[in-house]
């Protein structure tokens, strides 16, 4: 897929997927409320707030690898290769977990335990479709190139020093000799 194709398939499945899970459905379900449940509740809604703005970043990093590899994040019109760059260097699932801390943010930003209900659901959700459809499709696509991955990175806690493909390689050398 060429570059301006994905990245405009790309920003259409992220404004409509996460427009709708991140911010119509809780504000339908009238979890966009700003209450203040314990005193100096303000911290907390500033804490929030840059939780908000931290989870956006691995997101739209996240997105634009798959751009750099000529895909998108859409089943769909995946990428032709397996992509293990940027974020992906440091926890499998970058797209889901920047989209837990966004709502785990609003939780504290709008002081709304029912938002923090809704994250734990949202990530079992999202957990699921991870064990049951990704990873198996992943690993009947990509095969060893996705084992050597997932063996070296987590699903969701992010690794302190960034994989590459590269020390894999070598790693699987040196074991052999």
């Amino acid at each position: 897929m060429r570059k301006p194709a994905a990245t405009a398939v790309s920003l259409t499945w992220g404004v409509a997927v996460g427009g709708t899970f991140g911010c119509l459905l809780p504000y339908l379900l009238n979890y966009w409320h700003f209450h203040r449940p314990l005193p100096y509740w303000t911290v907390a809604q500033v804490a929030g707030g840059l939780l908000i703005g931290a989870g956006l970043v691995p997101l739209a990093g996240s997105f634009a690898e798959f751009i750099r590899a000529n895909g998108t994040p859409v089943p769909a019109a995946a990428p032709p290769r397996l992509v293990v760059s940027g974020y992906y260097r440091y926890v499998r699932n970058p797209i889901y977990a920047g989209f837990l801390v966004v709502l785990l943010g609003q939780a504290l930003l709008f002081g709304s335990l029912g938002l923090l209900e809704y994250a734990v659901i949202a990530w079992c959700v999202g957990a699921a479709g991870v064990h049951w459809y990704e990873e198996p499709t992943l690993a009947r696509r990509f095969g060893a190139e996705y084992a050597s991955y997932r063996r070296a990175v987590r699903a969701w806690i992010p690794r302190l020093r960034p994989w590459s493909p590269a020390s894999a390689d070598s790693q699987v050398r040196a074991a052999a000799h």
